[in-house]
């Protein structure tokens, strides 16, 4: 074999961006669909067209690098590089249909963008006026970047092309052996929630548009709406009992979907994940019912109601709501959604937030602390926590980890929460609202809009970023690019001197 025809580093990973780069192209002209069912929209067609085809040469050009080529694995923490570079192509890639139509500007559809692809749902746009083409364009940037880009492509193509990213991205529902029939899998199981989903809501009023919108956002735990008033428009409860149930499937992990399908019920619920939601489901529904019912006075239904389906926006970090502005609502209400949006939830879900199983392990890891401290010294505990049914045996590093995390989540939180209040925000109202942002929720107290101040549309976007990559992504990825720019530059002295 001849080595000079071995594609690696920098070359193997334009190669591999170009596939994500078409994918991403056929992305931005899916919404085109909506055209064969309101021609009126026909005259926005150009602004996906272009960068959508664009796209897709460019991509095409860079995959050809690859072509008639052996490839060898990627180096150490290419995989996670190579993740960076995808996300952030598919969110440029994707605001300029924002930009071209005239109505945005960069920071705007940049911001626009990026709360799509991470499920935010916090948006500039103002639905009311918006087309269908651009309403489907929001929804269908949630599922892809619910389900993760990684996955869909895997989906399509053969495992030599998952390589390590799948895992990088954020997942660890490997469902199958076999993980392109996992992706396939994955999706086959998003897409049928999405079409039961979207029948429910047909069939308790929602528009056919409306349903397949509201369907997506729900279940990709994204919260675009297409209503100014969000689910709170509709005023049904079986409406918000389908939102809630959506919400809650988006949030879990699909293997424990696979086992409720397989009907291994004692497994799916014990999980740690599961039982913490039963934990703070009984310690902060009541209190968010109780705290609306005597502000509002209310009676306890209404109340419940209400109460209940914040607690689920918030914990599953959707973002939908059913109340008109959190500045009305009572400050111990608003401090117990800031309190499920940072826990968030089930790892490998579309949700965002810590995630309920570093909480469980954080909660654990205290506990057995402890417990340590309390026994005598030569006693040797060994420590496990529940996932999926099974013990896993917990070590010290994976505490540390955790604990790391969790601390670096908090710091980002913190220095966010004061940037906001900076500009003359309360404690509260800046918390509230970065805290949305960093756990990828969506719910607003009323600071993000079409007319917020630049560089707070930039900290939320890169709160955002942060949240969907969880951090490390892009920690690792950006010292990967500047120890690799380092010992080039260094290589190129070198040269010279010689």
């Amino acid at each position: 074999m001849d080595p000079k025809k071995i594609i690696s580093g920098y070359p193997l990973i334009l190669g591999y961006l170009g596939y994500f780069i078409m994918m991403i192209g056929l992305i931005n002209l899916l919404p085109l669909l909506t055209i064969l069912f309101y021609p009126e929209d026909a005259s926005e067609s150009k602004y996906f067209i272009i960068p959508g085809v664009v796209a897709i040469i460019v991509g095409y050009l860079l995959s050809l690098i690859l072509r008639g080529k052996d490839t060898s694995k990627l180096e150490r923490h290419q995989d996670i590089l190579l993740i960076f570079l995808i996300w952030i192509f598919a969110i440029i890639i994707s605001a300029f249909p924002f930009i071209l139509s005239g109505n945005y500007n960069f920071t705007q559809a940049i911001f626009e963008s990026t709360s799509g692809y991470s499920t935010t749902g916090l948006s500039v746009v103002d639905v009311s006026i918006t087309s269908k083409t651009f309403l489907l364009f929001r929804s269908l940037l949630q599922f892809f970047g619910g389900v993760g880009l990684v996955l869909v492509l895997t989906s399509a193509i053969s495992d030599k092309y998952g390589m390590k990213l799948y895992f990088a991205e954020g997942h660890n529902d490997k469902l199958l052996p076999n993980l392109a029939k996992s992706a396939r899998l994955i999706l086959s199981i998003y897409i049928l929630y999405i079409i039961i989903g979207s029948m429910m809501y047909t069939v308790f009023g929602m528009s056919v548009f409306d349903s397949i919108n509201h369907s997506i956002a729900s279940l990709s735990t994204g919260g675009f709406s297409t209503k100014t008033a969000s689910i709170g428009h509709y005023d049904s409860f079986p409406i918000e009992i389908i939102t809630m149930v959506l919400m809650l499937l988006g949030s879990t992990n699909l293997i424990i979907h696979l086992q409720i399908f397989k009907a291994k019920y004692k497994k799916a619920f014990h999980h740690n994940e599961m039982k913490l939601l039963l934990l703070v489901t009984l310690i902060f529904l009541p209190i968010m019912t109780l705290s609306y019912m005597k502000n509002s006075g209310n009676a306890l239904f209404d109340s419940f109601r209400v109460g209940l389906f914040q607690f689920v926006s918030a914990i599953t970090t959707t973002g939908f709501q059913t109340v008109e502005q959190f500045t009305t609502l009572p400050h111990i209400l608003n401090y117990s959604v800031i309190i499920l949006m940072i826990i968030g939830g089930g790892i490998g879900s579309t949700s965002g937030g810590i995630k309920q199983y570093r909480i469980a392990l954080l909660l654990k890891s205290l506990y057995w602390n402890i417990r340590d401290k309390m026994s005598h010294q030569r006693t040797i505990h060994t420590n496990y926590i529940q996932k999926f049914g099974k013990d896993f045996e917990v070590v010290d590093e994976d505490i540390n980890n955790n604990n790391s995390f969790i601390a670096l989540y908090f710091m980002v939180l913190v220095i966010g929460t004061v940037i906001f209040s900076m500009y003359g925000y309360t404690l509260e109202e800046s918390f509230f609202e970065f805290s949305s942002a960093l756990g990828t929720v969506g719910l607003s107290i009323g600071i993000i809009s079409y007319h917020t101040e630049p560089v707070l549309l930039w900290v939320t976007t890169f709160g955002m970023f942060l949240g969907r990559l969880e951090f490390y992504v892009i920690i690792i990825a950006i010292s990967r690019l500047v120890i690799d720019l380092s010992k080039k530059k260094v290589h190129n002295v070198k040269k010279r001197v010689a």
